[in-house]
């Protein structure tokens, strides 16, 4: 990610005359546009249901039979299924049935602006879909149970993006996502959207947000539960603001920032957070009981004062008492700080280390070519002694620095709790043949006395550059193992190019997952067998 700060307040006319005088093709500026409109579209929740679901729920369809079948539901159940259909199959049920018109204006109404495109135009105009927006929200009473607008260029509609939310307030609304068609990429979004108390689910991207500062003391979103910010512009004291003020919020994403982001977590309900390719200062988790989850990755430090420029960007864990599931973790560019009031003192070899006890799933981003980065990973380690499962992401070795990391290197600074007494499983993912790669590997095999299962996933290129990889591995398979009952796998990776650690945003924040790192992508990849 280049400088956060570049685009911000500039116009679209002047960013292009700068292109055009260094040289630049104007045309380029569409296709990042583009690129970061599908960005965050990835991040935004699913559309409504479709009309054949929703009619299948009551066991009818299009065809007569079930048409007649949809005209005998009650009243109530009619309203179900309308409340569950986007505005433009909702408009369609007129044609079923003379009951349908009032009881899609009694329903609450889910309206979706992608579906609002006239059928057949190969190249619709954004502002029809405004214009239809804008009849929509006018022609309903109310309640909406679910709004999505994500068509419109809020920069030439700025009196009905005012209007919309003045509606929408009014009205109520359960779920929002509003996004801006740039350009440009920080128009400041109406403090108004502040007072939807009615919200359960916001998603907001490419704003600038409104300015808290100037919000009435009042103002609370009591029903939030999932807030997702993508690619906006934010103070450290608006995120601070919507967390204290949504008492019962617990699902937070931020997905992209086009600032610096300080993170204080200061909240008694948040149970999921997500930080993802944003521009980061500092991550604090002050006080959240609840917090079973914390995701960070493709994290940039916005540490740039003169001041601070040789600080790492620092994870500062204070009282999370149910934190289970932690990483990507980047020792050697972020600092891990455990505060005392939240976490136990643990006497290792007559040191005192803060530890976080309830950790037993850490994910970890190790660039084994660099020593400094290496020799962080004990003390990461040992900051999680019930650490059950751990997963290791091998960036593409540039150049390797100088200094030995052998097993001894490994042994140095007493035992790691985790390793000898609690961690069940490792995944090792892009493994590319390094010493210090296989080091690490056989220390975890030597000294884990209750590991069950170790996963080597070995990068593809690694498979092409002459090496054998039955040799290199070998020496892992033939180490003194301490668990004799642990299972190596060995798979061939199945990307040829991998940018980052495997990561799925969707499974990251569902409970069902148990091991949301685990993604499985290996499983169906080319097995390795050491002869």
């Amino acid at each position: 990610m280049g400088d956060p700060q570049f685009t911000i307040g500039t116009s679209m006319s002047d960013i292009l005359a700068t292109m055009e005088r260094d040289g630049h093709d104007p045309a380029t500026i569409s296709l990042g546009i583009n690129a970061m409109l599908c960005f965050v579209y990835d991040y935004l929740p699913e559309p409504p249901v479709s009309l054949t679901a929703s009619l299948s729920l009551a066991g009818a369809s299009w065809v007569p039979d079930g048409v007649d079948r949809i005209s005998r539901l009650p009243d109530v159940l009619l309203r179900d299924i309308i409340s569950r259909l986007s505005a433009k199959d909702a408009a369609r049920t007129a044609a079923l049935s003379s009951r349908w018109p009032p009881l899609w204006r009694s329903a609450p109404l889910a309206l979706f602006d992608i579906n609002l495109f006239p059928d057949g135009d190969a190249s619709p105009s954004p502002c029809a879909v405004t214009a239809a927006v804008s009849g929509a929200l006018a022609a309903h009473p109310g309640p909406f149970r679910c709004v999505h607008l994500i068509c419109s260029t809020m920069d030439k509609h700025r009196g009905e993006m005012a209007r919309w939310i003045d509606i929408l307030v009014a009205k109520g609304v359960q779920e929002l996502v509003f996004v801006n068609r740039p350009w440009p990429i920080d128009l400041r979004l109406p403090a108004t959207i502040f007072s939807c108390a009615s919200l359960t689910r916001l998603y907001l991207g490419i704003w600038r947000l409104p300015d808290t500062a100037a919000v009435p003391r009042g103002v609370s979103f009591p029903n939030l539960r999932e807030l997702g910010l993508c690619w906006n512009v934010m103070e450290d004291r608006d995120l601070a603001f919507m967390l204290e003020r949504s008492p019962v919020l617990e699902f937070l994403g931020i997905m992209g920032s086009q600032t610096g982001v300080r993170v204080r977590l200061v909240s008694h309900s948040l149970r999921c957070v997500q930080l993802g390719f944003s521009f980061m200062e500092d991550i604090d988790v002050v006080d959240a009981p609840r917090l079973e989850r914390l995701f960070q990755w493709e994290t940039v430090s916005a540490v740039n004062s003169r001041a601070m420029a040789n600080r790492s960007f620092r994870i500062k864990i204070g009282h999370a008492p149910n934190l289970r599931v932690l990483g990507y973790l980047q020792p050697g560019e972020q600092e891990l700080v455990v505060v005392v009031q939240s976490c136990i003192n643990l006497q290792v070899a007559g040191s005192k280390e803060n530890i976080v006890p309830s950790v037993q799933i850490l994910a970890m981003e190790v660039q084994f070519g660099a020593r400094n980065a290496v020799k962080k990973v004990p003390g990461f380690l040992r900051c999680f002694p019930n650490l059950e499962t751990l997963h290791v992401q091998s960036p593409r070795i540039l150049e390797e620095s100088i200094g030995k990391v052998n097993l001894k290197f490994w042994q140095e600074g007493g035992p790691i709790e985790c390793v000898l007494r609690s961690m069940k499983k490792l995944f090792f993912y892009e493994f590319r043949g390094s010493r210090r790669e296989l080091t690490f590997l056989k220390f975890i095999a030597e000294r884990g006395r209750v590991l069950e299962q170790m996963v080597v996933v070995v990068a593809s290129e690694y498979f092409s550059s002459g090496d054998n990889v039955n040799a290199k591995l070998k020496p892992l398979a033939n180490a003194k193992w301490s668990s004799k009952a642990c299972k190596l796998e060995l798979f061939r990776s199945p990307f040829e190019e991998v940018s980052g650690p495997p990561y799925c945003h969707k499974i990251a924040s569902d409970f069902g997952f148990a091991n949301p790192f685990d993604l499985q992508y290996y499983s169906e990849a080319e097995v390795i067998s050491l002869s």
